[in-house]
């Protein structure tokens, strides 16, 4: 079912890629096309998306949980927990220890074998 919320995140979406293609190397506008692409559950261009950015950006740990969430939804686990870890070392590097709780924890009761 495609409703309003669909085509508000289309529209969403789009003003994201327009200001893109004008400030091509503004990593907060790849960050926002990334989440938008999360919320609209379009998981493989979230996690495109969300790859592009983290190559451009000193992430403080944030887009690698989302990220995770992506590669989670499209049944990737292995990935998932790979980026998990990523952010957990982010988090750390930029002073962020309870988002790093948080990835540990997620870690441990989600992906302990």
């Amino acid at each position: 079912m495609r409703g309003k919320g669909f085509v508000m995140a289309a529209s969403r979406i789009e003003t994201f890629r327009q200001m893109l293609e004008s400030e091509p190397e503004n990593v907060l506008v790849r960050f926002g096309l990334a989440n938008e692409y999360l919320k609209a559950e379009r998981y493989e261009e979230a996690v495109a998306a969300f790859n592009d950015y983290l190559r451009r950006a000193d992430d403080e740990g944030a887009a690698f949980g989302m990220l995770a969430r992506a590669f989670e939804k499209l049944g990737r686990r292995e990935e998932a927990r790979e980026s998990l870890m990523r952010g957990i070392e982010a988090a750390e590097k930029h002073g962020h220890p309870s988002m790093a709780e948080d990835y540990r924890m997620t870690l441990e009761s989600d992906y302990e074998d």
